[in-house]
């Protein structure tokens, strides 16, 4: 069976049969959706939790579909199928469940799915797996309708019961009420009669008008936990038996381990073995301490290979010479060509996007125990199947002896999304007697990441005698991340990643001659994937920096020159002008700072920011405020969405002020916090969002702060000194006053 074989076998949690096989097809229902494309829900399976009792099974809990469990006690299990990593699901996500059940969010305990991709798979992704902005918007309508069901159902077990209509019953907060008589009975009470009904073909979703939980500032639930301490990440696993490792890989992409001398590191007390991989070299320790000074005394020699003169030069250089390439067309409508050559006025600009590294809080690690008969991984995954599926294939086990133990995330922003460190903490763990634990050091993490990949876009439009665009060429070469990560989704060389927020969602723009094109050029041997924010942070940066460059051009205000093209678009224009409002925009500020502007339509939501700069004559770049309007549809949970939007823009700050990834000799040249800079808590802006009142279906927020940050601070800049700039990060522009 090969990898992506092993990637499609579905596998049911411990102690839990389905109701017959479903195949994909039967698990997704597809249908139109209003204003085309498909709508894809979860065709909910009957799930029965059986146990041991006596030598006897028997039916102990009610369970109506993957999601819900209520056992005898009222005792209400969620099977959360998303991992938190910061971003709120494992509140927001309930709250979706807990709305429609009619209980309390109190009386929701969450249980962390299973590897699972037939009951648990994403329904936008088609697969399990946490990321894109899409928890929420992918749960919306499934979990709804989960906690639908087993309502339902409990209120047709009291009429059955109490031998009524079930039209004359109601339930509230974990209980089944009978209007007319006042006779209530608890969920717990129901479970025996409700595991023998049938399941309902249809039910009806509550009328967002009489929503109690959806729309209000629910508390954390998971922040108890990390403040006392309980919370659990994958760095702080402790398995009996248990040994330490860490690792170096070779420091050049590509490059090969030849030989290691491990006679002084053998010396190192605490030290066990050490183990050889292809590529990288590992040292097993009673602890970490050991484990490090045993790496240092290594005495490796590395074949570099092909990529060992490579550099950051190099690939701009292969990149530029990619845009004379015919690229494949993503969006034409009109006719580009023509009009630009009649236009009163072309205005050219190329944007460059660098390499990003994740930088997470927690480094990546993982802890494997193999055995002859079974392997145990405990990580935290934001792509769990696919975790259990390269452990299987590492180990020649069936998939189904694979156990995965998800823990909580100490970031994610996409790193996650790969199994890279999964896979070589089971090569490492086939050589160790017991469990072991492998961290990454810092420098480890930031040296071999999965990168956010260069871009390198040019730009031309043709304006009118007044200074509107009327014709818009956009050509963009970079690595494709879904032709290596998820195939199927890469067709006709586009990716659609690479082109959200330039072609696929358009932007919200109206641009009647538009072109928008893609070359598709990797980097010689260095891994790309999603960083938070993915394509957009790199689109939006460059369609909203040309934006304003037009603007410039025109002599016209940059909301103004932005809300004359967003007629077709209101949701946009009116996220616009709450952000220009409450920023205050137009009104005079100190010489030496300026206000900058960015819209977009990415991840289903709408956001607009405000940046608000000062630049010193030294050069020194200081951002004071950050003004963010959100429009994302119905609003779950408040709080969630404006901690989201807060975080996203410290983040897409400190990647534009500070963030690149260079090579030199194929070696990343930075390694730790004090040559790939974070945001000090002294730099932070004050941070104000606004959120606009919709009934639309949610969009997402985990990312859209982040990629609408970048283009609003070089506006910004570009306020206050003059000074275009258009490639990141800002700290290697000269912005010095003469």
């Amino acid at each position: 069976m090969d990898f992506d074989q092993r990637l499609n076998v579905a596998k049911t949690g411990t102690g839990v049969v389905s109701e017959g096989s479903l195949s994909r097809r039967t698990f997704l229902r597809v249908s139109a959706a209003a204003g085309g494309g498909l709508l894809l829900s979860f065709i909910l399976p009957r799930m029965i939790w059986k146990s041991e009792t006596a030598g006897a099974t028997t039916v102990d809990v009610f369970a109506p579909n993957a999601f819900i469990r209520i056992g005898r006690d009222g005792r209400v299990t969620f099977i959360m199928p998303y991992v938190e990593m910061g971003q709120g699901t494992y509140t927001s996500i309930p709250m979706l469940i807990a709305e429609e059940l009619e209980v309390d969010l109190a009386q929701v305990t969450l249980e962390a799915a299973p590897p699972d991709e037939q009951h648990y798979a994403n329904s936008i992704f088609h697969i399990q797996a946490t990321g894109g902005s899409t928890s929420v918007r992918a749960a919306w309508e499934p979990l709804r309708q989960a906690g639908a069901t087993a309502r339902t159902m409990l209120v047709s077990a009291a009429a059955q019961a109490w031998k009524v209509d079930p039209t004359s019953c109601h339930a509230e907060k974990g209980e089944v009420i009978h209007v007319t008589s006042g006779r209530k009975l608890t969920y717990g009470a129901l479970v025996d009669t409700g595991a023998t009904l049938p399941m309902p073909d249809h039910v009806a979703l509550k009328d967002p008008k009489v929503f109690t939980l959806i729309g209000t500032s629910a508390k954390r639930l998971d922040t108890p936990d990390k403040v006392n301490g309980k919370a659990q990440f994958s760095i702080d696993v402790k398995v009996p038996g248990m040994k330490i490792a860490t690792v170096a890989a070779c420091p050049v992409f590509g490059g090969r381990l030849v030989g290691v001398d491990d006679s002084k590191t053998k010396t190192i007390k605490g030290v066990h073995q050490v183990v050889r991989l292809d590529n990288a070299v590992a040292v097993i320790a009673d602890h970490m301490w050991a484990a490090k000074q045993g790496l240092a005394a290594l005495d490796i020699q590395w074949d570099e290979g092909p990529n060992a003169t490579l550099s950051n030069a190099e690939i701009v250089r292969q990149l530029e010479a990619a845009l004379l390439r015919p690229g494949v067309i993503a969006r034409q409508d009109g006719d580009v060509a023509k009009v630009m050559a009649g236009a009163a006025k072309k205005i050219e600009a190329v944007y460059q996007m660098p390499f990003l590294a994740h930088a997470t809080m927690e480094p990546v690690s993982c802890t494997v125990h193999v055995r002859k008969d079974g392997c145990d991984v405990w990580v935290g995954s934001q792509v769990l199947a696919r975790a259990q599926a390269t452990a299987a294939e590492v180990t020649g086990l069936p998939v189904e002896k694979i156990r995965v133990h998800n823990q909580l995330l100490g970031g994610g922003f996409g790193r996650r999304l790969e199994v890279d460190f999964i896979t070589q903490a089971v090569q490492i763990a086939k050589q160790v007697d017991g469990p072991v634990k492998v961290v990454w050091t810092r420098e480890e993490d930031i040296q071999h990441d999965i990168y956010r990949p260069y871009y390198y876009d040019q730009m031309v439009a043709g304006l009118d005698g007044d200074g509107m665009p009327v014709a818009w060429s956009h050509r963009s070469a970079g690595s494709s991340i879904y032709a290596r990560w998820h195939p199927p989704a890469f067709k006709d060389g586009l990716d659609p990643d690479v082109l959200e927020g330039a072609a696929d969602p358009p932007p919200p723009y109206a641009l009647p001659n538009m072109l928008v094109e893609y070359v598709r050029q990797e980097p010689p041997g260095i891994p790309t994937g999603f960083w938070r924010g993915v394509g957009p942070t790199h689109n939006v940066f460059v369609v909203e920096s040309f934006i304003d460059e037009l603007a410039a051009a025109a002599k016209k205000d940059p909301v103004e020159y932005r809300r004359a093209l967003l007629g077709k678009s209101p949701r946009a224009k009116a996220v616009l002008e709450l952000a220009a409002e409450k920023a205050g925009w137009g009104e005079p500020l100190p010489e030496g700072q300026g206000r900058g502007v960015s819209v977009q339509f990415v991840f289903g939501s709408y956001v607009a920011q405000v940046a608000e700069v000062g630049v010193a004559k030294s050069g020194e770049v200081r951002v004071t405020r950050v003004v963010c309007a959100v429009d994302c549809g119905v609003v779950v949970n408040p709080d969630t969405v404006r901690a989201q939007m807060e975080g996203g823009i410290m983040f897409g700050l400190t990647a534009a002020l500070f963030s690149e990834i260079t090579l030199k000799d194929g070696r990343v040249e930075q390694s730790n916090f004090n040559d790939y800079r974070m945001l000090r808590i002294n730099e932070a802006p004050a941070v104000e969002v606004y959120l606009v009142k919709s009934a639309e279906a949610p969009g997402g927020i985990g990312e859209p702060g982040t990629s609408a940050l970048a283009p609003a601070l070089t506006n910004a800049i570009f306020a206050a000194t003059g000074k275009r700039i258009r490639r990141l990060p800002v700290n290697r522009v000269e912005l010095r006053s003469a």
